[in-house]
């Protein structure tokens, strides 16, 4: 370490040198126990600080106008050398990360190194499919690589904290934010909520290709009312413990190294203040151990949610269990850490107990990284030019996105493509590189992203002669338009009218023996703030698609979607549908990948898709009323609990998505009809692909507990396996159910299994029907 620092700085700094420099490399089973194994190392560091610089360490803000080559000049310089930022938000490039941790740790009086975050969430700049698409691969190890991947790239270019993975429930594809997360199931959240914190922090945080995970947003953020982003959520403790918290608990249960709060409230009070969440719930109960930040100004958003004025709400949150502030740093923002937490001492709000727990928390994660030992760890020039969107990567990316499209529809085996004849590519999401990454890809070099038709070209081979049309512009709605294409993600208006664009695009289909309509959302039409009140396809390309279907031509409906989407009428008139999502930075050799067979498609929904908005929310495991609607084959029973209107189920349950074979199951098998608490039981099902392809199918295996001392689910998902089955072959398919796997949270919020009858089902999606039934005895 002696190299890192000059000679003449003062006696204080060799002091805590000495202090930093006995640091060594730590396992994550050792920086994640229970024991802080860095204790002594950060109370003697929290001996020599400043309340300026303590409170300096709970700041995080927006890293503003740092360049490169200017970084000792920027505004925040001033601040880092002075003590009073604790890590940077939003900066990119070993090189610049490199110039403003000097500063930190050449010129700063502790020498303390700086946590460097960034939204790393479905990639780095090799982008994978949105975290919604991610997810309907259903492939726990792919989900863990691409996490791993992610912060592969990332660390390469200086970053080493991520705010990542985002596990809210959500039930509401109003919710734009739906497209960030995985979907409406707590026991498949949290299989994936293991994996991406697994892959982003591996089993050694110091090692320079890891990073510092960020499970968001603590808590229920998925569940506002009317869909609307940043709205009141408000659900009774039996809820939250059965159904919403369970992938945040398994993220923390991994290790997950910090934690952010919600926007919204919870019983009443902020996620950024509610002490009952940050710390009865996060740390005393579930034993986290890591710090907490807010998301984006959270905490000065507590004012207009009327918790108090700036200093209130800053005392609220520190004293709650809140760690680190994120960009309340700003001249715009009077509610901030660093603005209002020394008056709140001196007046005696808080404590310096209060402040230097928070202190203590953000000192260890530094410890924990290894930045003690070496602050420039993730500034190796080197890795960026050779670890960063590589071949490798890319391929790796376009094998992921293949694993996540879901195949909704396909009458008479119109898929896959043959790689002959000519082929109409028509819409406005066939040729628009930039958006095929989806929301939230920030460092995503959108302009090299793959777009359909340079993909179809790519794929398809000399014997097939593509054409393009635009076919239409996204909305008739100019103003609408723009807000769905922000961030540089723009589908530039045609100058044409849209007689003229329509006109194009029939000569097009005039011309082609099948027609791929590239139509549905733009990438900003979900993500954040992109709640919405229709969910259906955008009717200027509705008419599109309706006018190539009557042409007579067969049309493939490639779906790009960030949410499940309404569409009740395609899925009556198109005779193939393939939703792809946003597929990531090789999208479109991906879905031609598909398109054509290359790739057997095998996503299944991890999100249920309605028939109509007023379904919403709508999912699979509901609980039963007391008028239940019978197995009538979707037909409306007065007095029972239905819609006079449309049919109760919905357009595609949890768990569906078709392949190009045929799988059959049969010989559901229990190895016993008795499951006792020190046993447990093996479900086997036997799978067969009886169809012409070789292919991948999902199997799952779901519970329903029959009496229960409160209501039950009508079915839940607890087990689930991606085989590979080749064409004619069967495979045994086997789960081992345990006691462990019928718990629940009764009214006592006690976690218990009751004895009792269960059945157990096994099929390829929700509405599964093969089932035996075993009992749980004492």
């Amino acid at each position: 370490m002696s190299k890192l620092f000059n000679i003449k700085y003062a006696f204080l700094s060799i002091t805590v040198l000495l202090i930093v420099a006995c640091n060594s490399n730590q396992k994550k089973s050792d920086t994640l126990s229970s024991d802080n194994p860095f204790e002594e190392k950060v109370d003697s560091i929290l001996s020599l600080m400043t309340v300026d610089e303590k409170i300096g360490q709970l700041n995080l803000p927006v890293s503003g106008d740092i360049t490169t080559g200017q970084a000792q000049s920027s505004d925040i310089a001033k601040k880092i050398e002075e003590g009073l930022v604790g890590g940077l938000f939003n900066i990119k490039s070993a090189e610049k990360i490199k110039e403003v941790q000097k500063i930190a740790i050449e010129k700063s009086r502790l020498k303390i190194p700086l946590l460097f975050g960034m939204d790393v969430i479905h990639g780095y700049q090799t982008t994978f499919p949105i975290p919604l698409g991610l997810s309907s691969s259903w492939d726990m190890k792919l989900i863990k690589q691409t996490a791993q991947m992610a912060a592969k790239e990332a660390t390469a270019d200086g970053i080493n904290w991520t705010f990542s993975p985002m596990v809210d429930i959500s039930r509401d594809p109003r919710w734009g934010r739906v497209s960030e997360g995985s979907g409406e199931d707590p026991f498949l959240g949290s299989e994936i909520a293991k994996a991406m914190v697994e892959g982003y922090q591996g089993d050694d945080l110091t090692k320079n290709n890891t990073m510092l995970a960020c499970v968001k947003h603590f808590a229920l953020y998925g569940a506002p009312e009317a869909g609307r982003d940043y709205n009141t959520v408000d659900m009774s403790r039996i809820r939250m413990y059965n159904e919403y918290l369970p992938p945040y608990k398994a993220a923390v249960d991994a290790g997950v190294g910090s934690v952010m709060a919600s926007f919204n409230e919870i019983d009443g009070i902020p996620a950024t203040g509610n002490k009952w969440l940050l710390t009865d719930l996060l740390r005393d109960d579930w034993g986290f151990n890591g710090f907490v930040v807010t998301d984006y100004t959270g905490l000065y958003e507590m004012i207009p949610h009327g918790m108090g004025d700036k200093y209130q709400v800053a005392e609220l949150a520190l004293k709650a269990g809140v760690d680190m502030d994120m960009a309340g740093d700003s001249p715009a923002i009077p509610a901030a850490f660093v603005k209002t937490l020394k008056q709140s001492l001196e007046e005696g709000k808080i404590s310096m107990s209060d402040l230097d727990t928070a202190v203590k928390r953000m000192l260890t994660a530094k410890y924990r990284l290894g930045l003690f030992d070496d602050p420039y760890k993730y500034c190796d020039l080197n890795r960026s030019k050779t670890e960063v969107f590589t071949p490798e990567n890319r391929t790796f990316a376009r094998k992921v996105a293949t694993e996540s499209m879901v195949l909704l529809k396909n009458e008479n085996n119109l898929l896959p493509l043959k790689k002959s004849g000519t082929i109409g590519v028509i819409g406005p999401l066939a040729n628009t590189a930039v958006n095929m990454a989806g929301t939230w890809s920030v460092a995503t070099k959108q302009n090299l992203s793959i777009p359909l038709l340079e993909g179809l070209k790519t794929v398809a081979g000399e014997d097939v002669k593509v054409l393009y049309a635009k076919g239409s512009n996204v909305d008739y709605d100019l103003e609408y338009e723009k807000r769905v294409t922000m961030f540089g993600k723009d589908i530039p208006r045609d100058g044409r009218t849209d007689k003229q664009l329509l006109d194009e695009a029939l000569s097009v289909a005039s011309k082609s023996d099948v027609i791929v309509a590239a139509i549905g959302e733009t990438a900003e039409m979900s993500g954040e703030c992109s709640s919405v009140t229709n969910l259906q396809i955008p009717q200027l390309q509705k008419d599109l698609l309706n006018a190539l279907l009557k042409t007579g031509k067969p049309v493939v409906l490639v779906l790009f979607t960030g949410r499940p989407l309404a569409i009740t009428e395609e899925n009556e008139k198109v005779p193939a549908i393939l939703n792809v999502w946003f597929s990531g930075s090789e999208a479109g050799l991906a879905i031609s990948d598909v398109l054509f067979g290359d790739v057997n498609p095998s996503g299944k929904l991890t999100a249920t898709f309605p028939r109509n908005v007023g379904q919403v929310p709508i999912y699979y495991n509901h609980k039963n009323t007391g008028r239940p609607l019978g197995n009538n084959d979707g037909k409306f029973e007065k007095f029972k609990s239905n819609y006079i209107d449309v049919r109760n189920e919905p357009l595609y349950p949890f768990g569906y998505g078709l392949s190009y074979t045929d799988f059959t199951y049969n010989n559901l098998k229990l190895s016993s009809n008795q499951l006792n608490p020190n046993s447990s039981i093996e479900v086997s099902v036997n799978v067969t692909n009886s169809g012409n392809y070789d292919g991948k199918e999902v199997v799952q295996l779901y519970i329903r507990d029959l009496v229960g001392s409160v209501t039950r689910p009508v079915k839940e998902l607890k087990g689930f396996q991606k085989v590979d089955i080749k064409n004619g072959d069967t495979k045994t398919i086997t789960f081992q159910l345990s006691v462990e796997d019928l718990k629940f949270y009764n009214s006592n919020l006690d976690f218990v299994a009751e004895p009792g009858e269960f059945e157990v089902f096994v099929g390829t999606n929700s509405n599964a029907t093969l089932k035996d039934t075993f009992e749980l005895v004492k």
